[in-house]
């Protein structure tokens, strides 16, 4: 692949060059797929939910963003161990780690039908958010930029280069972090209250759903498949496993920690500026436009740049692990430059700009998506967890008694979310 290709060049160059230039190069590979996945989770419904959160409860259910950074960082680190490790993507690992071809058959449906078409509805999200963020700040309409965020995403992805994409998402998610943490500690959130949310966990009346909500932003079965192959991109083969892991590792607990702290200064600032004062909030563009008279002038631009941030890393993560997951799944080279990998990022990217333009959102293909994605997320977390346990596969790496506890609880969590999650997309409940 082209990124493995880049990323062993740098490698043979930092042992080739000079003790400085070396230290240098081995700090900037520490860091990477971890800020994608971060990149990931936090787009547009990220945003809206954290804000529609804190300004409707507070900061009481602060701690289930807390259980899902800790969940995401279980999960992550052993997707990215499994791709290290094995030099296999999730996808790959589902499509030939089943000897019965009628479970091998319902495997890759799941996959495709969950990621692929669940991606592509929710690319429509991300890119009005991206474009409600440039609306803020410059006016003309959404359509109009909408266009502007798909030819974007596209343009970097079609570039076929893993390490321009990676920089390009860092220094979204950078910006991202600049804004919400800059604008929490503006509105000066009660460090009282914001202890009691995090560590004394508690559910207001009717709150259950924001608190799955909450979670799933969080928790994200694609990021799964993301997270697998692009830790190959970044660390190659002639990297030592044990020394690539540890990097690894690093980057997946920092990086979704910032991200985790993205959210919950989200919450935050909702719940300091609005929580209590009959002011509603609806949208992360709303938040936006209503900071403005507590914050000055420029609050509601500094906010949109944060949105615009959030929704085009989305844009562009959502497609691209889509590629990751199917041409795992159905047996294709996953290649930046592939073809085949190429035309499924390219239609999610056309299909997500075209809905946007016209202002429809897919709801049929949303509720489609949850539905898929609810039964995706335990099925996959399961999964993860039988393989991580495989001495054949993974050998000396595979998980120790921590590592299955603690997955094991997370597992037992994302199943009773992805079973609710199932049944109100089915409108069986409704809370």
């Amino acid at each position: 692949m082209t990124g493995a290709r880049e990323s062993g060049q740098e490698g043979r160059s930092e042992r080739a060059g000079a003790p400085d230039g070396g230290r240098k190069a081995r700090r900037h590979r520490r860091l990477g797929p971890g800020l994608l996945v971060a990149a990931a989770f936090i787009g547009p419904g990220t945003v809206t939910t954290a804000s529609v959160v804190g300004a409707s409860t507070g900061y009481v259910l602060l701690w289930a963003l807390v259980f899902s950074i800790v969940a995401t960082v279980v999960l992550q680190e052993m997707s990215a161990r499994l791709g290290v490790v094995s030099r296999e993507g999730l996808g790959e690992a589902l499509r030939t780690t089943f000897a019965n071809p009628v479970f091998k058959v319902v495997a890759v449906v799941l996959v495709v039908a969950a990621i692929t078409f669940g991606n592509a509805a929710f690319e429509t999200g991300n890119i009005l958010g991206a474009a409600l963020g440039l609306q803020v700040m410059l006016g003309l309409p959404t359509a109009v930029w909408a266009v502007v965020i798909g030819t974007c995403a596209f343009a970097l992805l079609a570039t076929g280069a893993y390490r321009v994409v990676e920089r390009v998402l860092v220094a979204l998610v950078v910006l991202m972090s600049v804004v919400f943490l800059v604008t929490a500690v503006l509105v000066r959130p009660s460090v009282g209250e914001f202890l009691s949310g995090v560590f004394a966990p508690s559910i207001p009346p009717g709150a259950l759903l924001t608190v799955i909500a909450l979670i799933g932003t969080t928790v994200v079965p694609y990021n799964l498949f993301l997270h697998a192959s692009s830790v190959q991109e970044k660390w190659p083969e002639s990297v030592p496993t044990g020394r690539a892991l540890a990097e690894s590792r690093t980057d997946t607990v920092l990086a979704i920690t910032l991200g985790g702290l993205i959210t919950l200064a989200i919450v935050s600032t909702a719940a300091a500026a609005f929580f209590g004062t009959g002011a509603e909030i609806e949208s992360a563009g709303q938040m936006a436009e209503q900071l403005e008279p507590l914050l000055g002038a420029g609050a509601k631009y500094f906010f949109a740049a944060g949105l615009l941030a959030a929704g085009l890393t989305s844009a562009i993560t959502a497609p691209l692990a889509a590629a990751y997951a199917t041409s795992g799944a159905l047996g294709w080279r996953r290649d930046l430059r592939s073809r085949p990998f190429q035309a499924v990022w390219a239609a999610i990217i056309v299909f997500g700009t075209v809905f946007a333009v016209i202002g429809t959102s897919p709801v049929a293909a949303i509720v489609f998506a949850q539905a898929a994605n609810g039964l995706l997320l335990p099925v996959v977390a399961v999964f993860l967890l039988i393989v991580m346990n495989r001495r054949d596969l993974l050998g000396e790496f595979r998980n120790g008694l921590v590592a299955n506890v603690l997955g094991a609880a997370v597992v037992l969590v994302v199943t009773g979310f992805g079973v609710f999650q199932i049944l109100r997309a089915l409108g069986v409940v409704s809370v």
